[in-house]
């Protein structure tokens, strides 16, 4: 995590999108590193994910365009990804997707 981080910032106009997996559930924030704020959040566990059946990777998708809508919204459009040390595969790389889908620009 530390050699990406020192490598990836945020700023308002481009935050970092961080990527949190635990073995259930997906997390994903866009974070302001100059004013060390978090702008948004999103995740598997909120109520407009929380209906849609299928596999963690069909939720990561999800959870990636979601975001993307809320971000666009908020008038973010271009984000830095900072995949939080795991491997860009499986629900890491889903999520990306969904947030390309979505309008995000990485």
């Amino acid at each position: 995590k530390n050699r990406i981080r020192k490598i990836i910032s945020g700023t308002e106009t481009n935050p970092r999108l961080s990527v949190f997996r635990s073995n259930k559930e997906i997390y994903a924030q866009l974070i302001d590193d100059v004013k060390q704020q978090t702008l948004l959040s999103f995740s598997s566990r909120s109520k407009e994910v929380e209906g849609i059946t299928g596999t963690k990777s069909d939720k990561s998708f999800q959870v990636g365009e979601e975001l993307a809508k809320i971000a666009i919204k908020k008038g973010i459009t271009e984000v830095c990804f900072d995949r939080g040390g795991y491997l860009y595969h499986g629900r890491v790389k889903q999520l990306a997707e969904g947030a390309r889908k979505g309008g995000l620009k990485f």
